[in-house]
């Protein structure tokens, strides 16, 4: 079989281009998980700090709640009810606190799923 010039060409660059179409899209994606991943990681520390901030400020409200309680009592059966108020405060807050930090959980893990998802069916 006689092999013209331009044919042993095209036997080369088919693949080749295949080749730089593939490499493409991998960068592409590649690129896409980690600008993901990176805004995911930013919204998580502007949470984060959001949290932080939320308590502290609730943990004041509490602990001056106290104080003022502790002030009004006269007796030991009102310092008595006093703690026991003060101490279902601080359960129904952590109970909360709790709540929030798993709702958040849940929906962080559906993010990164969506992230990870989106990435790997295109």
């Amino acid at each position: 079989m006689v092999e013209l010039p331009g044919q042993r060409a095209e036997v080369f660059e088919q693949p080749a281009a295949d080749a730089t179409t593939k490499m493409t899209k991998a960068s592409q994606r590649a690129l896409d998980l980690a600008m993901g991943a990176q805004k995911l990681m930013l919204e998580e520390m502007v949470f984060a700090g959001n949290e932080w901030m939320e308590r502290a400020r609730t943990e004041t409200h509490l602990f001056s709640e106290l104080i003022s309680k502790m002030a009004g009592s006269h007796s030991v059966k009102d310092l008595r009810t006093m703690f026991e108020e003060c101490g279902q405060h601080q359960i129904d807050f952590v109970r909360r606190d709790s709540e929030r930090i798993f709702r958040h959980g849940e929906r962080m893990l559906e993010t990164a799923s969506k992230l990870f998802n989106s990435r790997f069916e295109s």
